[in-house]
């Protein structure tokens, strides 16, 4: 899926953007490395590949993530080049 809508997903249509932009605290879930092949390499050996859920820890000069149970900071620009949604809330079985 190369469009940045989510659009052909099913459900309603939810708009893709960068992680930078997240507040801190929120979940969300990783659909799309826009960065260099190589560098779309090493993000998803760290755990940011499609389908992940990501919470953003902090948003200062650097972003800081939650993910796999690993807290991990990137820069503002590589940060950018992760497109993600909102995550919808964990549902537990009554």
């Amino acid at each position: 899926m190369s469009s940045a809508t989510g659009a052909g997903a099913p459900g309603p249509a939810r708009p893709w953007f960068p992680l930078n932009r997240v507040r801190a605290g929120c979940v969300v879930i990783v659909k799309q490395l826009t960065a260099a092949p190589e560098v779309n390499q090493r993000l998803r050996e760290m755990g940011f590949g499609e389908e992940q859920r990501v919470k953003v820890i902090t948003l200062q000069n650097n972003v800081l993530c939650q993910v796999c149970n690993a807290r991990l900071g990137l820069s503002a620009a590589l940060a950018a080049s992760i497109l993600v949604v909102p995550a919808e809330p964990v549902r537990l079985a009554a």
